[in-house]
Formats: structure tokens, sequence, C-alpha cells
């Protein structure tokens, strides 16, 4: 009994020790770690001259990582061939960096790794972070800065490459559609760039938002801005332009069979006028009709549909001529949508209309039936869109008022023979006091056009006015809410915001957001002043 009792004794002495020891070792917290990585050395050392080696290895005070490296480095003058760089995907105490590329002679090399290289634990990010060396016996050291943005975009586009283009005895316009430039940056999380380690020299300085990330100009993808005049260094001038996408030549793409009756037209360009022309043998009451997708490089061809192994089609506009032909392979046929404008408000400014997924051929007005709430009949006048996809019913509307909407089984029939089912729904119209005013007083001494837009907090088009000078516009019957103001000086006064062309050295027009929303209550006037100078 008394063995037992020493043995338990000393069992829980042993015990309170090991739960000592558990809690004094415990870790009990503390602050976070906010400090990036330090480098220590780097082998070839950092702006080293008459560099000659082909493998690099820079060395940090703790273990890092390679983030998001493929978009974030940058080399200055790019390589043909990509070098090798470690670590992928783990950890390590130094980046290793394996040249593949055969290195110019008396050249400033620049690797820039932007934010890429970061912390293991806390990804505190060591922020552009460069290695630069030299072939020749000296570091060029000139730069040039400024600022890039697209008119287009009120939030920052990230991630726009800036690149200068050696004037020499090579130099054509098209040496950008064709190779990389002598020097690149990137403007990574702003809109703001600075290229460093330059050699004097004229140049010329262009941006690229490129889409396939392989520092060539591809048009039918990339944004492009550039710079008018040539850039010469040193300089101490800002450069601050655009980018801009250009209309490229027209190109139509083999069609597709969506469904029975129903093709779609992929392009590029300007297609707008473009002429679709079925060659087949086609029936006498043949129809089709041609309706462009909104925002979409892609058009609708829709035909009523007959028996045929095969369509041939001549598509053409002005100089450009294509023939395709299609098997018809599809035997459903698409389903008639009918979408209202309007669900339960009817705005006092707005105009009502149904829309339709397939172009109408024929709509009968005395299906259509507009009452007030008391039965009075209410008079419209009817418009059927280029499109025939949109039947407008404009009419006189009253305050507060409750309108009901009838249509008739077969008010309108489709290019397949379809027609609707009953429709019937109401729509109720505010008071002049539940809207609101925006005056904008625009300030310029251009004496140009300007088109004004007054868009919503996301920035979607809601009103629009095309004025001659600058003046008061006034934006009247508005629903309360916050407003923005876009306004483009339309120097040729075509209605349109123009973009640019590289070749023709022509920019784009001129876009501006004013600073703030604009907040607006309820029968109440805003008055703002917009210097677009």
């Amino acid at each position: 009994m008394r063995d037992s009792l020493v043995k338990f004794l000393l069992l829980l002495i042993i015990s309170s020790a090991f739960i000592d020891c558990a809690r004094r070792g415990t870790p009990t917290g503390g602050s976070k770690d906010t400090i990036p990585p330090v480098l220590i050395k780097a082998i070839p050392a950092a702006e080293s001259i008459n560099f000659k080696s082909d493998r690099i290895k820079i060395y940090f005070d703790e273990y890092i990582k390679l983030k998001d490296a493929n978009k974030n480095l940058v080399i200055s003058p790019p390589q043909k061939t990509d070098p090798i760089i470690t670590p992928v995907g783990t950890a390590s105490k130094f980046i290793s960096i394996k040249i593949l590329d055969t290195l110019d002679a008396n050249t400033t090399y620049s690797f820039n790794f932007g934010n890429s290289i970061v912390d293991n634990n806390e990804e505190n990010e060591l922020g552009n972070f460069k290695y630069v060396f030299s072939t020749g016996t000296y570091i060029d050291s000139l730069n040039v800065a400024g600022e890039v943005t697209d008119p287009l975009v009120k939030k920052i586009t990230k991630g726009v490459d800036v690149m200068l283009y050696e004037y020499n005895a090579s130099y054509t316009d098209s040496v950008i559609y064709k190779q990389k430039p002598r020097y690149i940056a990137n403007t990574l999380d702003s809109t703001l760039f600075e290229l460093t380690n330059l050699r004097a020299g004229k140049y010329l300085l262009i941006a690229l938002k490129d889409a396939n990330n392989n520092k060539i100009y591809n048009p039918e993808i990339d944004k492009i801005g550039f710079v008018k005049d040539t850039l010469t260094l040193p300089t101490d001038k800002k450069y601050n332009f655009t980018i801009f996408k250009e209309v490229p030549e027209l190109k139509v793409f083999r069609p597709k069979e969506v469904n029975k009756g129903h093709l779609i037209f992929g392009f590029e360009g300007d297609a707008k006028d473009l002429n679709i022309e079925l060659l087949s043998q086609k029936p006498t009451d043949f129809k089709s009709e041609i309706v462009f997708e909104k925002e979409k490089d892609t058009l609708n061809y829709w035909y009523t549909p007959f028996e045929a192994d095969s369509l041939s089609f001549l598509v053409s506009k002005n100089n450009y001529s294509e023939k395709f032909t299609v098997k018809p392979r599809i035997s459903k046929s698409d389903s008639l949508t009918v979408i209202k404008s309007a669900t339960g408000i009817l705005h006092l400014l707005d105009t009502f209309s149904i829309s339709t997924n397939i172009p109408i051929i024929n709509f009968d007005r005395s299906f259509i039936k507009i009452t007030e709430k008391d039965s009075t009949v209410v008079d419209f006048k009817e418009t059927l869109s280029k499109s025939k996809t949109k039947l407008t019913l404009d009419f006189e509307k009253k305050h507060n008022t409750e309108y009901n909407f009838e249509l008739l089984p077969k008010t309108i029939t489709n290019i397949f023979g379809v027609s609707n089912d009953s429709l019937s729904f109401k729509l109720t119209t505010k008071s002049p006091e539940d809207y609101g005013i925006i005056n904008v007083d625009l300030v310029s001494a251009k004496n140009t056009a300007f088109i004004v837009e007054l868009l919503n907090e996301k920035d979607v088009l809601i009103r629009l006015a095309k004025i001659d000078k600058p003046q008061k516009v006034i934006f009247s019957m508005l629903s309360p809410g916050n407003y923005g103001v876009r306004v483009t000086i339309d120097e040729n006064n075509n209605g349109v915001w123009d973009t640019g062309s590289f070749l023709n050295r022509r920019q784009p027009e001129v876009v501006k957001y004013f600073d703030k929303l604009i907040e607006l209550r309820a029968n109440s006037d805003v008055n703002e002043t917009f210097n677009l100078d």
C-alpha cells in the first residue's frame, strides 16, 4: 500500500512538472509581422558592370515566395527567351535566375519584380524590387515618368505596359507590330509609370493594355496609347496620355447556326451597313432580318427557314466581300420572348415599349389597348424600330395615374409566323414632386461641341445631351439618387466619341469625368459647375 502511495505521489509530481513546462512553453501571441523581406546580398552584386554571368542569386533575410511573378515581373530590355526563375510555388531564402538569352553589349538591364516578392508567413510585399546590371562599363541612369489612363473607364486600368522604341536606322512604324520594345515598365496597380535605367537618345513612347502579354501590339485585342512627339532623353517632362481600342479592318467570321432560321456572324471592325445576301435559291416568300447585339461584335441573321442542304452567303461592305456556306442541321426554333420596358412605375419622360428576341414582321394596332384607371381609352402612336425587335407605344402621360395595357393574342407576329399570347399589365406614373433636377454648367475655353452624359452610381448611362458650345445643361425629372457626369469633347461634332489611330497619329477624343457624385433628393434642384479646362 505504501509503495503504491509513493508511486502515485511521484507520478503526480512528474505530471505537474510537465504541465508547468507546457505552460511556460506555450506562445502567448504578439504583434503581427508587418516587415517585408530585406535584401542581404546578390551574386553577382546589384548594379554590377561588365556583367557576363548567366546565373543570378538574390538572398533575403527570411523565407520568401514569388506571388504572381508572371504578371508582375518586367524585364527591360525584354528577353527573346524568358529566363527560368525560381522558387515556383515554394518558399526559399533566395531567388535564382537562369538567363537563357544572349545579352546585348553595353546595355543596362533591369529585372523589376514589382510587388511579387513577399515573405512566406504574412505575405508582406517587398514593393517594386529591382535587380539592375550592365553589360557595359556603366549603369544607365536616365528615367521618364507620367500617367496612363483609359478615357472610357472611370476606375483605374491596372497593369498597363509602357514602352520605349528607339529611333534608329531600322525604325519604322510597323516595329510595334513585330518586335518587343527597347525598354518597358508597368503601371501595376496604379495609373502612374516610371521607366528607369535608360540611355540618352530619341524614342517612341507607347502604352499597351497587352491582352496576351507578348509585348507586341495586336490591334485586334490590345488597347494602345502613344505620345505623338518624339521623346528625347534626358528630359524632365511628365508624359500623361490615354489608351484606346483602335477600330480594326472589317473582318467577318464564318457564321454559326444557333437554331432553326437563326445564324450568328461574328466580326471585327465597323460592320455598320454590312450587307448579307443569301445566294442560294429561296422561296418567293423568303424573309430575313439582321439584328446587331448591343456592345458585342456579333450580329444575328434571322430568316424564314426552308429545305436546303446548304446555304451560301455573300457578305459585303464597300470594298470588302466574302462568301460563306452553312449546312443547316438544327430543327429546333427559338421561342418568342416579349419584354416590357417598365415594371410597376412608368417614368414621366420615358416612352413605353415592348421588345422581342426575334424580329417582328407584323403587328396589329387594333389589338393594343391602353386605358386609364377610370377606363378612359388613351390614344397612342406606335413605332417599330429599325431592328424590328422593339415596338414603341408613345402617349401623353399624366401625373399620378394608373395605366392598364392589354395586348390581345396575335398582336405581334415574328419572322417565323409565331404570335404572342395575351398580355396585360399595369403601370403607374408619379408626380413631378417625386423627381429632381440637376443643372450642369459646363465651362471651357474650347468653342466646340460636347457630349454630356449623366450616369448612375454604376456608371450606366441615364441621360445624354449633345451641345454645340459650353453652356448649362438641364437634366430634369430625375429619380432621387447619386449621379455622375461624363463629358466628351466632340472635336468633329459628329455626336459620338471617336477613337484614335496609331498609324495616322490621331489621338482619341478627350473624355472627362466630374470629380464627385451628385446627390439628388426628390423635389430639389442641384447646381454644379464642371470646368473642362
